[in-house]
């Protein structure tokens, strides 16, 4: 039971964790955003639909 649980786990965690790669690659996350404050919700969002395309 708990073996079928951690395999569950540990799969959603590598899609999550290539996101983050991904989001990383695009600089998003990997650096300190230097834009204004409102709209780093708008690229934010802009790049996860991008992410989003890709992984179709």
């Amino acid at each position: 039971m708990q073996k079928k649980e951690n395999h569950l786990l540990s799969s959603s965690r590598v899609a999550v964790e290539h996101v983050l790669r991904t989001l990383k690659i695009s600089r998003i996350v990997a650096e300190k955003y230097r834009n204004r404050r409102k709209r780093f919700g708008l690229r934010s969002d802009l790049i996860a639909r991008i992410v989003n395309d890709q992984a179709k």
